[in-house]
């Protein structure tokens, strides 16, 4: 399962999410299913903003637990 730890490093950046959506141009509901593990994909175009605006690298964001299962 892969998890998506970017409410995490949402806070260590401290950017709120209405922030972080508009820096990214996405709308704040696109960007609460990220948040909650809820989406079934992401566009690398997508991911290289967030990484370039939190200045991260994606394995920050994103993390494999195996065993898991996502619903």
């Amino acid at each position: 399962m892969i998890i998506v730890n970017l409410d995490v490093i949402m806070a260590k950046r401290k950017i709120s999410s209405l922030e972080l959506s508009e820096k990214l141009g996405i709308t704040p509901a696109n960007l609460s299913i990220l948040k909650t593990n809820k989406g079934k994909a992401i566009r690398f175009s997508t991911l290289d903003k967030i990484c370039s605006v939190l200045k991260c690298m994606p394995g920050d964001i994103l993390e494999y637990r195996e065993g898991e299962k996502n619903d």
